[in-house]
């Protein structure tokens, strides 16, 4: 099989298509046939170490494609062995792509417990974005911050894969949402989701003047994939939920602690969600007249270092999709 490779931790260019042995049968395990894998920032962390993959690797965590024993058109869920308590995930859960080969390649092998259907309606592309983000963003805003209709909801970013997810997820079942942003055609982009506009994140103040959208005067809940816990409180009302699930802007916070437990609000952690999760979404497809995952780009196989390079630009808008 095709599959683009690192041997070496870096930037996109450690990444190169080669020809490697196909991944063998086995019981309990689903061999797919990859029509197209999705990026993530995830694989970016992959190629540069963080997670001390074994070398050589082939990234990559979302795919759609078909089973190769019978032809059924599938979605693989990144998120294996969650174990049997859905409050966390058990100590052998890992990530696709993180310890075993990935997506990048015309054959990945998962558990059967991770393949799911292709929903219908969606292309290629559209399926193989909606595993990562589409389990992750249920699980911190339903299953963890228990949003529901009616209630108001921040999303931090505006362009991102999760950030497009949740608006439209969001807006959805009926709740009430606004975003924050570098642009203001990224606003534009997510009021086309659903979003009702939302405030500029390089402006002084600019969780004053979120809060000050709302009529109740902060946010009911503020999904924060960033790691600016500090501004995310600011933001919410008192008895608020902040659910967050990334660090790429911060890796640390620091918090008032009395305006936090006099405000009776809440923080939330979240990561990707499990088995359970993925089949909720994707009953909430099914009911809810929710867009087809943003789609940026999309680039052939072998143009895999473009794609990281387009990732790490932080222009994108939605994702970014690979064809296998």
């Amino acid at each position: 099989m095709r599959a683009a490779v690192q041997r070496e931790f870096g930037g996109p260019e450690v990444l190169a298509v080669e020809d490697l042995p196909d991944p063998r049968p086995r019981p309990g395990w689903t061999l797919v046939r990859v029509r197209a894998a999705a990026l993530n920032w995830h694989d970016v962390l992959v190629r540069r170490g963080q997670y001390s993959s074994p070398l050589p690797h082939v990234p990559g965590a979302d795919a759609a494609g078909v089973v190769d024993r019978t032809g059924d058109e599938v979605v693989v869920l990144p998120s294996l062995w969650w174990g049997p308590d859905e409050a966390a995930p058990g100590a052998d859960w890992e990530i696709l792509g993180d310890r075993r080969s990935g997506t990048y390649a015309e054959l990945v092998a998962v558990p059967d417990e991770c393949v799911f259907p292709k929903p219908a309606g969606l292309t290629w592309a559209e399926a193989a974005a909606l595993p990562l983000v589409g389990v992750t963003t249920y699980r911190a805003l339903f299953s963890r911050a228990r949003l529901h209709a009616g209630e108001s909801l921040l999303v931090l970013g505006a362009g991102g894969g999760v950030a497009t997810m949740a608006v439209s997820l969001a807006s959805a079942i009926g709740a009430d949402v606004w975003v924050t942003s570098s642009s203001e055609d990224k606003i534009d982009r997510a009021r086309e989701l659903g979003a009702r506009g939302g405030v500029l994140y390089h402006e002084e103040g600019w969780p004053e003047a979120a809060r000050r959208l709302t009529p109740a005067g902060g946010f009911d809940v503020v999904l924060d994939s960033v790691g600016t816990w500090r501004e995310s409180l600011r933001a919410l009302r008192p008895g608020g939920r902040l659910v967050v699930l990334g660090a790429s802007r911060a890796e640390t916070a620091e918090v008032a602690v009395r305006p936090y437990f006099f405000a009776q609000q809440s923080i939330l952690g979240t990561t990707m969600g499990s088995s359970a999760d993925f089949a909720s979404l994707l009953q909430l497809l099914a009911e809810h007249p929710v867009p087809s995952p943003v789609i940026d780009s999309v680039f052939a196989l072998d143009d895999v270092v473009p794609a990281h390079e387009r990732l790490e630009s932080g222009h994108a808008f939605g994702k970014l999709v690979l064809e296998v």
